[in-house]
């Protein structure tokens, strides 16, 4: 498959200026549409005319391979409206993005672990805010390293750019262990290094519905917008950038499941935003069914894979609250970062003209939190009519297993016997409230049973009514 060409996005984040300027510049070279890479980067999805390029002196046009430059990383998406690390501000992130001067070489995470929206480990080189203010744990998986490892010490949000640099220079040494990095680091660059005083701690916390028109605070809206080809029309993108600049809103944020959000939209500006929506028809209540999914860019197959798992699931009204699922491949160089993935084997060699049906593996993760980093083999070799059994089989554990260990952490003992757990969903978009999660968007804390939400509660997706909510019970296996 072709390599296409890819505009590094620092961090994620640009401003709706800069987003409307590649827009025109995507026009200029004949496409109608631009798509989002899970490095939160912008894609050019189709064959372009290189020759044009120097139209658009602004724009640094690379593909990845060829040119050894990778993009930055980060949880700043997630700033204002998921669980966060108090001192790790939108303004914070800005601030240790903009240190980054060089182009990385390296793949480089700049992560809040309060958040469940971007993955944590899936840089070469991963900063991971730490509860003491401006430092960070800092986590290695360097190239030919099989396992990612903890650097011995804190690192000073100012360090950062200069620590990230000496790594890249001391590579040409080749590295093997974290005692040798560390060594080399410190004798090239003089820093503000803390100890590192306790072991991170990663909450565990549902994976995040984060499409749709979304409440902050009493005054303010987010907006997520996915779209499942995951090609985002340019004129309906320019549009988009131009009300921005109208409301005032000074940044979007790209995630690591091709999706886009904006934040800071005024409530007196809501009905504008929803005409704008309307307008070119875009449809902002998908099912966390399909939005949960990690997929190459451009890869048909795997699209079409999706689509064939996604249709099973929602005939056989399976929920997926939680999870996340990534489709890969033999080949791919890439590190997971879903609770379940499914991984396409290698086809033997073959002698004569007879064709062999494709197999597939099943992985998921350690209590399936991907940030755990550990995988563990669920079936092999199994044909792709197996998958849409095996994967609701997955599923179930999911949530058999997720109810055993919140009641073995929180209920005493005579109570670990229960055999069903309950959830309340909302009737008209899906939406769930876990009492366990409580809603952090409307400031409702963990633990709050639904009879306790005031009367005035709403849906934090759809705004619907409280009554609107159902109860609905999923099983879970007794403590053994």
């Amino acid at each position: 498959m072709e390599e296409r060409y890819r505009l590094m996005i620092n961090g994620g984040v640009l401003s709706p200026g800069e987003l409307k300027y590649i827009c025109e510049a995507a026009e200029g070279l004949g496409l109608d549409a631009i798509s989002f890479g899970s490095r939160q980067d912008i894609i050019f999805p189709e064959k372009i005319d290189e020759s044009k390029f120097c139209q658009f002196d602004k724009i640094q046009f690379v593909k990845p391979k060829r040119d050894g430059v990778e993009n930055i990383a980060s949880s700043y998406v997630s700033a204002e409206i998921l669980p966060s690390t108090s001192w790790l501000t939108s303004d914070r992130y800005l601030y240790v993005l903009e240190q980054f001067k060089h182009k990385p070489k390296l793949r480089i995470n700049v992560i809040d672990p309060k958040q469940r929206l971007v993955p944590l480990f899936t840089g070469n080189v991963n900063f991971i805010a730490s509860e003491h203010e401006d430092y960070w744990y800092l986590y290695l998986r360097l190239p030919g390293w099989k396992n990612t490892e903890i650097y011995p010490a804190l690192i000073y949000s100012w360090d950062i750019d200069r620590i990230e640099l000496a790594i890249e220079n001391i590579l040409i040494e080749e590295p093997e262990t974290m005692e040798t990095v560390f060594e080399l680091v410190s004798d090239a660059v003089d820093t503000n290094n803390r100890t590192v005083d306790k072991p991170l701690e990663v909450p565990f916390y549902p994976f995040p519905y984060y499409e749709g028109m979304n409440r902050i605070g009493t005054d303010r809206y987010w907006l997520g917008l996915y779209w499942r080809n995951n090609r985002y029309d340019i004129k309906f993108l320019k549009a988009m950038c131009d009300l921005c600049s109208d409301n005032k809103i000074g940044k979007i944020s790209i995630t690591p499941w091709k999706s886009f959000i904006v934040k800071g939209i005024p409530l007196h500006s809501k009905l504008n935003w929803e005409k704008l929506l309307g307008k070119f028809g875009i449809n902002v209540r998908h099912s966390m069914l399909e939005m949960n999914w990690h997929v190459p860019v451009n890869d048909k197959e795997a699209l079409s894979l999706k689509k064939y798992l996604v249709t099973n699931f929602d005939q056989n009204d399976i929920s997926t609250y939680g999870l996340t699922f990534g489709i890969t491949s033999y080949d791919s160089d890439t590190y997971n970062f879903t609770s379940i993935v499914i991984e396409k084997n290698r086809q033997p060699k073959t002698v004569g003209n007879f064709t062999i049906r494709d197999t597939y593996n099943l992985l998921y993760a350690k209590d399936f939190d991907p940030n755990t980093r550990e995988y563990i083999m669920h079936v092999q070799d199994v044909d792709m009519v197996e998958l849409p059994g095996l994967l609701m089989e997955l599923s179930k554990l999911y949530f058999e297993q997720l109810g055993v260990e919140k009641e073995t952490e929180t209920l005493p003992e005579t109570q670990k016997e229960r055999e069903e757990e309950e959830v309340y969903q909302c009737s008209d978009c899906k939406t769930v409230y876990c009492e366990t999660y409580g809603d952090i968007t409307q400031d409702i804390a963990p633990n709050t049973p639904f009879e306790n939400l005031p009367s005035t509660y709403e849906c934090s997706v759809c705004e619907a009514p409280k009554h609107s909510f159902e109860k609905k019970t999923f099983q879970i296996l007794p403590n053994s």
